[in-house]
């Protein structure tokens, strides 16, 4: 059963670049330890397009970003030292711990165009992990399970489902599964999780004899749960155990709203170490992030 549908509302993250944002929503926070889920594009980025389009180095604290593309590619690098393309089936999922920082830029786009699809989302940590140490995984291959059956092609992103495991480290349990259906094949979601959905990046579904089109979330109930592709389908299936309540500031998650104050504080004045290897330029704090109390006295 269907509890509630959330459709993506687009925001632009300046520079041209537009994505699809789905969570957190107002009706919907979490779904399991996903907090945050931005469909990037589909979107054409001509040869020789602005740097403005980039996404200058930033800070996370209290969450694992997880990239993963159908299309496209990505350059990341971090402050732990890593630079690392990101290209379709494969995911890079870094960790962010106690601090961390990170760009991403689209070099393969300003040397010969590009067409960028895919999905960015955040995993909330457990309490006990939320100051952990920075990583940074690049994973494809067997390390991403996949397989294939009739009208049906699966690849596991994260965690445990359909009797296979993920070789990215999580820390709370999780599922995240990228399916390609052809026009009538049918797909079980894992019914072992308490909190579970699905998007919609490509196609028509049906679901309980309800059409649903791209670019809607549909969050379903516990228990045995079935949906059908009308046509040609991509589609994210996610969720796991909830892991409690989460606040979000900026780029920051925490269950800790002094925590975030503290992150936001620590970057605004210079504390957070930019990545080795793209230094020379960072996303300032926006303006209003940090409430007047919250502020150091002059």
């Amino acid at each position: 059963m269907i509890e509630q549908t959330i459709e993506q509302r687009r925001r632009s993250l300046g520079g041209g670049l537009e994505v699809g944002r789905v969570l957190p929503h107002a009706g919907r926070r979490m779904v399991g330890p996903f907090i945050f889920f931005d469909h990037l594009g589909p979107l054409d980025l001509p040869k020789g397009v602005d740097r403005h389009v980039d996404v200058r180095p930033h800070p996370h604290i209290g969450l694992s970003t997880v990239t993963y593309l159908f299309s496209g590619e990505i350059m990341h690098r971090d402050s732990l030292g890593s630079v690392q393309a990101v290209r379709p089936d494969a995911v890079n999922w870094m960790t962010a711990g106690r601090g961390i920082t990170h760009s991403e830029r689209f070099e393969k786009a300003r040397a010969m165009g590009d067409h960028l699809h895919g999905i960015q989302a955040w995993v909330a940590l457990p309490r006990e992990d939320e100051e952990t140490t920075p990583s940074f995984a690049h994973l494809e291959g067997d390390a991403l399970p996949h397989w294939t059956e009739a009208g049906l092609h699966g690849q596991l992103i994260a965690g445990s489902a359909y009797g296979l495991t993920a070789a990215a480290r999580t820390y709370s349990p999780l599922f995240y599964v990228h399916l390609e259906l052809a026009a009538g094949a049918k797909a079980e979601l894992p019914a072992a999780y308490p909190e579970r959905a699905l998007y919609i990046a490509k196609g028509r579904i049906r679901v309980d004899g309800q059409d649903y089109e791209a670019g809607r979330m549909l969050i379903v109930s516990p228990g045995s749960s079935w949906f059908e592709a009308l046509e040609p389908a991509t589609v994210m299936l996610l969720g796991g155990e909830p892991i409690g309540e989460r606040f979000l500031l900026w780029n920051f998650v925490s269950s800790s709203k002094e925590r975030l104050a503290q992150a936001a504080l620590d970057w605004q004045a210079g504390r957070m170490k930019l990545p080795d290897a793209d230094h020379d330029e960072f996303i300032p704090l926006p303006a209003g992030t940090l409430p007047p109390q919250a502020l150091p006295s002059s």
